[in-house]
C-alpha cells in the first residue's frame, strides 16, 4: 500500500480522475454463434452466457486477447479477464482498448459490480443488460504505473487462491474415492435394506407449509434442503415456524445425530444434525433418517449417504428419465453394509478426519478470499478523487 501511496502521490497529487466507462473505451456486444456451428476440434473458446464455462469452440476469433467480458445474458454480470483471442458471442460484451488503462486493472475494478449488474437486469423475454448499464460505470484513471502495481498485487492473491481451490478440489476427490471405496455394499458378504435398520420419516402430504408459514425469527427452526451447509445444518439461514406446526407431527421433530437426506430440490444433498440451540422440524421436502443403534450408527448412515452409493441406486430403479423425487419406496430398499459396531467406529473415525481436513481448506479459502476482497476493494478506492463534470 506504501508503494501505491507514494506512486499516487508523485503522480496524481491532485488526486485520481473518474471518468464513465464509455467515454475512455467501447463497449461492443458480441457476434452470435449457434451451437450447431461450434466445432469439436476448434482453436479458440466461445463465451456466451457464462464467464466460468466457453459455451464451446470454434476456428475463429473475434476479439483479441488482454480483453474484458461481461455476461449480459445468463449468468448476468459476470466479469472476466481473457488473456488469450477468443469468440465473444451476443451474450457477453467485450471491454475495447485504451494506452491510459490495463485490462487486467479494469477487470478488477469491474469485479466489483458483479451484484450491481445482477440487480440492472431487465426482465421480460430473456432476462439481459443493456449496453449503458456498463457505459456508465465510472472507473478510475491513476497513472499506468499504479495500474500495474495493483494488478501485481491483486494477482498474487489470485494465484495463492487458485492454488487452495486446487488443493481442496484434489482433496474433495482423494475423500470421494476413499469414502466410495470403503462403503461399497459390495465389500461385505451383510447388507441389508435401510427400512431394516432405521425409521425413515417425512412430512406428509397434507401438512404441506404455505411460505406464510415460513417466518424470518421465532422458537423453532424450519429445516430446508438449502439450509444444509457442507454437511451440517447451517441453523443461521435457517426460516422459523410456529409452535402448532411445530407440534403437528412429533416424528419429524429434529434431534441431535439425526441424518437428513433431501427428496425434493437438489436430490440427495445430506446433513448432519449437531448442536442444536432451538427445536427444529422439517419442510416436506427431506427425509429424517434414525438408526437402530445396536445394527448401525447414525454418522456412519451419515458417511455412507455421502458417498455415490445412494444416488447409483436411486437411478438404477428408474428407467425412461431422471430422477425427479427420492421417494420413499426408494428409501426403504437402499441397501447398507453392516459390519460390526467396532468396524464402524473405525470407519467413521477414518472419514471423519477427510472432513476435518476438507472443512480446514474451505475455511482457510473463505478466510483468503476475504482477504482478497478487503485488499481488493482498498487497493481500488482512491481516495482525494478528481471526477469530470457530469
Amino acid at each position: 500500500m506504501s508503494k501505491i501511496e507514494q506512486l499516487i502521490k508523485e503522480k496524481c497529487p491532485n488526486g485520481v480522475e473518474y471518468k464513465k466507462l464509455s467515454s475512455v473505451i467501447e463497449v461492443n456486444r458480441g457476434s452470435r454463434l449457434t451451437k450447431s456451428q461450434l466445432l469439436n476440434n476448434g482453436i479458440y473458446e466461445v463465451y456466451h452466457g457464462s464467464k466460468d464455462v466457453p459455451l464451446g469452440k470454434y476456428n475463429k476469433f473475434n476479439t483479441v486477447g488482454d480483453t474484458v467480458i461481461i455476461v449480459n445474458t445468463g449468468g448476468i454480470g459476470g466479469v472476466k479477464y481473457l488473456k488469450d483471442n477468443f469468440w465473444c458471442s451476443d451474450g457477453c460484451f467485450n471491454l475495447g482498448h485504451n494506452d491510459r488503462i490495463n485490462n487486467k486493472f479494469l477487470y478488477y475494478y469491474l469485479s466489483q459490480y458483479e451484484d450491481y449488474f445482477v440487480s440492472q437486469k431487465r426482465i421480460g423475454g430473456v432476462p439481459t443488460i443493456d449496453k449503458n448499464v456498463v457505459q456508465k460505470i465510472k472507473i478510475p484513471l491513476p497513472p499506468i504505473e499504479v495500474q500495474e502495481e495493483i494488478v501485481n498485487i491483486l494477482d498474487k492473491f489470485s494465484e495463492l487462491e487458485a492454488e487452495l481451490e486446487a488443493e481442496l478440489e484434489a482433496r474433495k476427490r482423494q475423500y470421494n474415492f476413499f469414502r466410495n471405496k470403503i462403503l461399497n455394499p459390495n465389500n461385505t458378504t451383510k447388507a441389508l435394506k435401510l427400512s431394516e435398520i432405521a425409521s425413515i420419516k417425512a412430512r406428509i402430504g397434507w401438512q404441506g407449509l404455505t411460505k406464510s408459514e415460513y417466518l424470518n425469527s421465532g422458537d423453532y427452526y424450519l429445516i430446508t434442503g438449502t439450509d444444509f451447509k457442507n454437511g451440517r445444518v447451517d441453523f443461521s439461514n435457517c426460516h422459523y415456524i410456529n409452535e402448532d406446526r411445530y407440534n403437528q407431527d412429533t416424528n419429524i421433530q429434529i434431534k441431535n445425530n439425526d441424518v437428513l437426506v433431501t427428496k425434493d430440490g437438489t436430490l440427495g444433498k445430506v446433513a448432519y444434525v449437531e448442536k442444536m440451540d432451538k427445536p427444529a422440524t422439517l419442510n416436506s421436502g427431506v427425509f429424517v433418517i434414525r438408526s437402530n443403534k445396536n445394527i448401525v450408527t447414525n454418522k456412519f448412515l451419515y458417511h455412507y449417504f455421502q458417498s455415490s452409493h445412494l444416488m447409483n441406486f436411486a437411478k438404477s430403479r428408474i428407467t425412461g428419465g431422471t430422477i425427479k423425487h427420492l421417494n420413499q419406496s426408494i428409501m426403504v430398499d437402499v441397501p447398507v453394509p453392516i459390519y460390526s459396531i467396532e468396524r464402524q467406529e473405525y470407519i467413521v473415525k477414518i472419514l471423519d478426519k477427510f472432513s476435518e481436513l476438507e472443512a480446514e481448506l474451505e475455511a482457510e479459502l473463505e478466510a483468503r478470499k476475504k482477504q482478497y476482497e478487503y485488499y481488493r476493494n482498498k487497493l481500488l478506492n482512491f481516495d482525494n478523487k478528481k471526477r469530470e463534470k457530469c
